[in-house]
């Protein structure tokens, strides 16, 4: 199915969505794959090793985690 076949389709559903009170945002994101990634990950870990704050908000995380509705 070429490309401009799906254009009006997705007009329509971006205009559903609009009506329902909704809008597009564009969001940017680290490129997991990208060389170097896990060894940034690995610095900025251990940069926090042993940091007050943030073992609070593991703990934070970790708690609202294990919430269930």
């Amino acid at each position: 199915m070429p490309a401009n076949a799906t254009a009006p389709r997705m007009k329509l559903y971006r205009e559903r969505l609009r009506a329902a009170g909704l809008r597009p945002i564009q969001l940017w994101v680290p490129d997991t794959r990208a060389p170097g990634f896990v060894a940034e990950c690995r610095k900025q870990s251990a940069a926090l090793a042993g940091d007050k704050a943030e073992a609070e908000a593991a703990s934070f995380i970790e708690a609202v985690g294990d919430w269930k509705a």
